[in-house]
């Protein structure tokens, strides 16, 4: 009977020649010895699989890996030093000049930037279409588009793209299907099962769990990661040895974090559905949620992601976070301790509000990452800024 892939990542462990720790050693190097010339010149020429330079690779960093690897169902990744150097190389190793990109427009902020500002002086092209109208994704296709990038759900609004529906389309254009699944994790959802070709992450929100480490991986398909793993090789943007070892840990914990974030979620965003002060909230795994067909068809949970319009706009936002005792305000999600953020004021501030109010993003919009606490003690802390 094959093993569950949960059961595979924490059984993955760095191969050792003489004995096997329980637990990984860290390999604190920049660099790796050779016995002999010979040696050497066939790591470089890559004829072997011997560790060079920790640029290119080290023991923590293929053992975290390889559990992504397990964890997300892809036949390669390449960890990077942070999820945004992740998605830059998932684009700049697979697109050149004259290729046309389609993206979902409801994306984090920073792709939005990636996408917007820099591709366009290298002479990507790209075009934005709505999460959930096909219709704008059959009219966006051109001869040279060449990649589909979306997020399910989005940052932050939590719209849902269709994977299966995303894959067919992708298949049918000959498009490279790239999909960011930080939201949702591989515990949650597994693009690669709905056609996706490449999965991204960033590793400092939900994988490593508990705020302390930068890290970012990209996986797919082999042909699609070794060009990646080129392009990341020569420009540098490596994983640490110790951020590596911190997050391969760290994912040995995630299949039972996640289960307490999602049922934590769920019963904070069922109370808080009716309150007076809220417009709308959503939450995957709600009936209430637009689409929480698909919810249900893709996901295993609803995640750890709520998010909900205030009435009052700006000023109600702001006065809501103020009030706020046990939850952090800060830049970050996923972590073991509740976070609330006011998107419209701090991650998506740099776009100008048509451009916010385009995704969804409105003045009084509230995300918080359930953490690990007591559910009732995060709900009581909600409503207490509510009041």
């Amino acid at each position: 009977m094959a093993e569950n892939p949960i059961t595979s990542a924490i059984r993955i462990q760095t191969e050792r020649t003489n004995e096997m720790e329980h637990s990984t050693p860290m390999f604190l190097t920049s660099s790796f010895c050779f016995d002999n010339a010979e040696d050497m010149r066939a790591a470089f020429a890559d004829e072997s699989d011997d560790n060079i330079y920790s640029r290119f690779s080290n023991p923590n960093i293929k053992e975290f890996t390889d559990k992504m690897c397990a964890l997300e169902g892809v036949e390669a990744a390449y960890a990077t030093a942070s999820g945004m150097s992740a998605i830059f190389a998932s684009f700049m190793a697979l697109l050149k000049a004259g290729d046309h990109l389609i993206a979902c427009k409801s994306i984090f902020g920073s792709t939005h930037t990636i996408i917007t500002k820099y591709l366009p002086k290298y002479g990507i092209e790209y075009t934005y279409v709505d999460a959930g109208n096909i219709d704008e994704w059959k009219a966006a296709v051109r001869p040279n588009s060449k990649m589909l990038y979306i997020e399910t759900p989005t940052n932050p609004g939590l719209e849902l793209i269709d994977l299966e529906l995303a894959g067919k389309f992708a298949r049918e254009h000959k498009l490279i299907f790239n999909v960011d699944n930080c939201f949702a994790t591989p515990v949650c959802q597994r693009p690669v099962d709905f056609g996706a070709d490449l999965v991204v992450h960033s590793a400092t929100k939900w994988l490593d769990g508990q705020g302390r480490v930068l890290g970012g991986v990209v996986g797919g398909k082999a042909n699609l990661i070794h060009d990646i793993y080129l392009f990341c090789r020569s420009s540098g943007p490596a994983l640490s040895p110790f951020n590596a070892w911190v997050l391969s840990k760290s994912l040995e914990t995630l299949d039972v974090r996640m289960e307490r974030h999602a049922s934590n979620a769920l019963y904070i965003a069922a109370q808080l559905e009716s309150h007076p002060a809220i417009s709308w909230l959503k939450y995957p795994y709600l009936p209430s949620h637009p689409q929480y067909a698909i919810a249900k068809k893709q996901m295993k949970n609803g995640g750890g992601i709520i998010c909900f319009e205030l009435k009052g706009g700006l000023e109600a936002g702001r006065e809501f976070m103020n009030k706020l005792k046990m939850l952090s305000l800060t830049a970050n999600l996923g972590d073991t301790r509740s976070i609330a953020s006011h998107p419209a004021s701090t991650t998506h501030a740099k776009l100008s509000e048509a451009e916010r109010l385009a995704v969804n993003i409105t003045n009084g919009l509230i995300r918080i990452s359930v953490g690990l606490e007591h559910r009732d003690d995060i709900l009581a802390d909600i409503l207490q800024a509510l009041a």
